[in-house]
């Protein structure tokens, strides 16, 4: 990461390995967009075109709906309505996604958090169409909200350092493991209530957490695909601007931070050299972690993934 919370926040569209917080960045804009235009379409007396508008953008149960709006099935993992809903998500987003920022870098991250919300929506679809107890329900059901793709990073980081501890307020240090276990358990006993749609959702993308990460330790990575379309798109609008990153990293030799801060006088030889080595090194460490999981690493690969994944 590059500095403070709010720093990688203001600038998170300005860094290429920046995904954590392109999306929290992505899912605040959309709420503050959403709720200015409610607001506005609220006291002019256009309510109506406001929750219309939304429904267009919300994932239906309904199949024959969803056939119809296939697009909601993405757009709906970036929406929130309530404060304390988008509140709570972004902080766990945050909490867990630094941890597989850190050991399994930022594109497997936005896998994650993608595939978590295109899993938990599926099977959202899924549990409503084939179960009875959802039969009467199904044509009207709805959902929103980036619950899916953050349960599929809270697992994911569970999976893999479950004996990563936090300290929370009351209870003290405890196991990640524990905490992702608790909230698994308390969606599925939610599942047949108020907002079974998405906890069914939450289940949905802690499962893809949990296989994700075994089947990266099989060298298999199942977020190929989404990493594909992103390298793609980011290729696209960053294709004009090629140039200006290769002058911004040579002028990063002579300020704080970064490699510049060993030297002011290296050439630009050498620190190209020495950035390839280094990202060698960490792509070996990474590989590791895949294979054998984050407690394999020694104390000095821990220590250069943990320095590197500060610049």
């Amino acid at each position: 990461m590059y500095g403070s919370f709010w720093e990688n926040l203001r600038n998170a569209f300005r860094h290429s390995d920046n995904s954590l917080y392109k999306l929290i960045a992505i899912n605040v804009l959309v709420f503050f967009v959403l709720l200015v235009v409610r607001v506005l379409l609220t006291i002019s007396g256009l309510e109506e075109l406001y929750k219309a508008g939304l429904n267009y953008l919300m994932m239906p149960a309904s199949l024959p709906k969803l056939v119809t709006q296939p697009w909601t099935i993405f757009s709906y993992m970036f929406l929130h309505e309530g404060v304390f809903h988008i509140l709570f998500n972004m902080l766990f987003l945050y909490w867990f996604g630094l941890l597989i920022h850190q050991y399994l870098g930022s594109r497997k991250l936005a896998n994650l958090y993608i595939l978590g919300g295109l899993f938990g929506g599926i099977f959202y679809v899924l549990i409503y169409n084939l179960a009875p107890y959802f039969s009467g329900s199904v044509d009207t059901s709805m959902m929103l909200g980036a619950s899916a793709g953050v349960f599929a990073i809270v697992v994911g980081a569970a999976t893999l350092t479950p004996n990563t501890t936090f300290f929370l307020i009351l209870l003290g240090p405890v196991k990640i493991v524990y905490i992702a276990a608790f909230y698994v358990i308390l969606s599925f006993a939610n599942s047949i209530g108020s907002n079974a749609g998405g906890e069914i959702a939450h289940l949905g993308g802690a499962l893809l957490g949990y296989l994700y990460i075994v089947q990266l330790r099989k060298g298999n990575d199942l977020g190929l695909p989404v990493q594909k379309v992103g390298i793609f798109f980011e290729n696209l609008f960053n294709r004009n601007r090629s140039k200006v990153k290769v002058s911004y990293r040579k002028a990063k030799t002579t300020s704080t931070g970064g490699f510049g801060s060993f030297s002011t006088k290296s050439s630009s030889a050498p620190v190209s050299k020495t950035q390839e080595t280094s990202q060698e090194e960490i792509d070996q460490i990474l590989d590791k972690i895949a294979a054998k999981g984050y407690d394999a690493l020694s104390k000095e690969e821990k220590r250069k993934l943990f320095e590197f994944s500060k610049k």
